[in-house]
């Protein structure tokens, strides 16, 4: 405990300074593979912190790595600061207010979840430097988790190899180990291409395109009845193929997100959906041209380090919230429906007698509540090397993920607390790895022992790149 002690007063002392990296980030949102300007952020601390930096990891721009120490075992902190587009909104304000902008907005939380994964490394470093511990620490800044899936290309190019153990968490609106629940998921897209003419003149001589997606569209709705019951398809039209309607459209692009319970049923399910798109276009005499534009796979769980998690979890309590706090939580969930709250409960499985707006207890390891589950790039690390996540509570219970609400609690008192709690918890975890060589056996056993049955296999192809986007002149 006295090595613990160390980190965490570490983290106390320097918390501010990540709490403000933090907050720049909120302030400049932005979206899959376009983050420069919150990398730069990143680069600038780890550079400042004396880390190593390595920048575009896996020929990614919006990739960093930074690492320090020599020898021994590698411990690495994932981090992320992607936001989202449509979820603008001020800062401590409990009524939808967007800013004027682009309109993004860090409505999932992830400029708190980097600079606190950046936080608890650089506690680390200075505990591997004032303890002279063998060991090597490293943050990898990973962009464009919505939907981009660079984590799983980062996998794919080898970034993570070598690496003993990954720590991470998400804000959450309870403390709690994450489960290791997620669905496999592929983004694809079809593009369907016809024959444009006269739609009132010379009918017969087009062939719709958009026809064509609409019928795919009507035999995935046929499909849905005959999948597993955790398998979940989405879609949305990137192109309907123009606005005139007499003009019979000879394009039409839509883009489907095809979740399943692992890497293996997606990949069957993929092809499923596949040849539905195949049929719409024998059907409608056009082609299809179908493309991979990411994919990340299920999460695999690691009990012996989710259990090192959890003790140091209970170690340390529930974070420390005042009264302040709990007023503005409360003014958060007066904007929620009970439903939203109820849901939030639901998902854990425990709800108090007399619950508070702000999470006061922590949910057992072994607590399960309502399945709901979504997909995430960690899941790809996972298979890679032995990974454990933590869920920190830095919003007012219910507030839905993906939201205003949630963007309007990023840079409040009780989201900064939060962050350096869960510092303090990823820090106390890796010092477990690197000091308790039972730990270390258990974990990688327990890795090696579900991925020897069926190796990893990257769910992207191996020619598909990294969706990456142009600079922005003004940087």
């Amino acid at each position: 405990m006295e090595n613990k002690a160390l980190v965490w007063k570490w983290v106390e002392a320097h918390q501010a300074m990540f709490c403000a990296l933090s907050d720049r980030v909120w302030g400049m949102p932005e979206i899959c593979y376009t983050e420069y300007r919150s990398v730069a952020e990143h680069t600038s601390m780890l550079q400042q912190q004396g880390f190593r930096v390595t920048e575009n990891v896996a020929d990614i721009p919006t990739a960093v790595m930074g690492e320090a120490g020599e020898d021994g075992p590698i411990i690495a902190f994932l981090g992320e600061y992607d936001a989202l587009p449509g979820l603008s909104q001020a800062a401590g304000v409990a009524h939808y207010s967007p800013l004027p902008g682009n309109g993004h907005g860090h409505g999932c939380g992830h400029n708190l979840l980097g600079s606190a994964a950046m936080l608890a490394a650089t506690a680390l470093k200075s505990w591997l430097e004032e303890t002279g511990m063998p060991g090597r620490v490293r943050y990898y800044g990973c962009p464009a988790e919505e939907g981009g899936a660079a984590k799983s290309f980062m996998a794919r190019a080898g970034a993570f190899n070598g690496v003993d153990a990954a720590i991470t968490w998400h804000p959450s609106a309870h403390h709690e180990v994450a489960k290791p629940l997620s669905l496999a998921n592929t983004r694809m897209d079809f593009a369907f291409r016809g024959r444009s003419s006269h739609a009132a003149a010379s009918p017969h001589l087009g062939r719709s395109a958009l026809d064509a997606a609409e019928l795919m569209n009507v035999g995935v709705q046929f499909l849905r009845e005959h999948v597993p019951q955790d398998s979940r398809i989405h879609y949305a039209f990137l192109d309907a193929g123009g606005v005139a309607p007499n003009v019979v459209q000879a394009k039409s692009t839509v883009r489907y997100a095809i979740r399943a319970r692992d890497v293996h049923a997606m990949f069957e399910l993929n092809e499923r959906v596949k040849r539905v798109a195949q049929g719409a276009a024998i059907m409608t005499d056009t082609q299809v041209d179908i493309s991979i534009m990411s994919a990340v796979s299920n999460l695999l769980g690691n009990r012996p380090l989710e259990e090192a998690m959890q003790r140091n979890l209970e170690a340390l309590g529930p974070v420390p919230f005042d009264q302040a706090d709990l007023a503005f939580a409360a003014e958060i969930q007066a904007t929620l429906t009970p439903e939203e709250i109820d849901n939030c409960y639901r998902k854990t499985g425990v709800k108090p007698a007399s619950p508070k707006p702000l999470s006061d207890y922590i949910i057992p390891l072994d607590m399960h509540g309502e399945v709901m589950i979504g997909s995430t790039d960690v899941g790809d690390v996972s298979w890679v090397i032995p990974t454990v996540q933590a869920h920190i509570p830095t919003m007012a219970i219910g507030t839905p993920g993906h939201s205003w609400q949630l963007t309007a609690q990023g840079k409040m008192p009780a989201a900064h607390k939060g962050l350096a709690h869960v510092a303090k918890v990823m820090a106390a975890t890796a010092i477990d790895v690197l000091t308790d060589k039972m730990l270390m056996a258990q974990m990688k056993k327990a890795h090696f022992e579900q991925v020897s049955e069926k190796p990893y296999h990257c769910p992207i192809p191996a020619d598909v790149k990294p969706p990456v986007q142009p600079r922005p002149d003004a940087l």
